[in-house]
């Protein structure tokens, strides 16, 4: 069994947020759509649904973001 960084993804109230992504960047997150619909014995995603929990996962790992956010330093606006 692979294990990815992202499980199941859930239903929330989406934000509408338009971007122009790489072609060889919506084809890896198609594929990796695929694995995580494989892994989780269900249909795949929506690739583009995974964007969201990326960034959260990223976010939520990276220590120096989460250092700057606790000592209550503003990030650029």
């Amino acid at each position: 069994m692979i294990k990815l960084k992202l499980g199941p993804i859930t239903d929330d109230k989406p934000v509408k947020v338009t971007l122009d992504l790489p072609a060889g960047l919506h084809r890896d997150l198609v594929a990796y759509a695929e694995i995580l619909g494989r892994e989780s014995a269900g249909k795949p995603p929506d690739a583009i649904r995974l964007i969201v929990p990326m960034l959260e996962r990223f976010m939520a790992t990276d220590r120096g973001f989460a250092k700057a956010r606790s000592a209550g330093k503003p990030g650029p606006l």
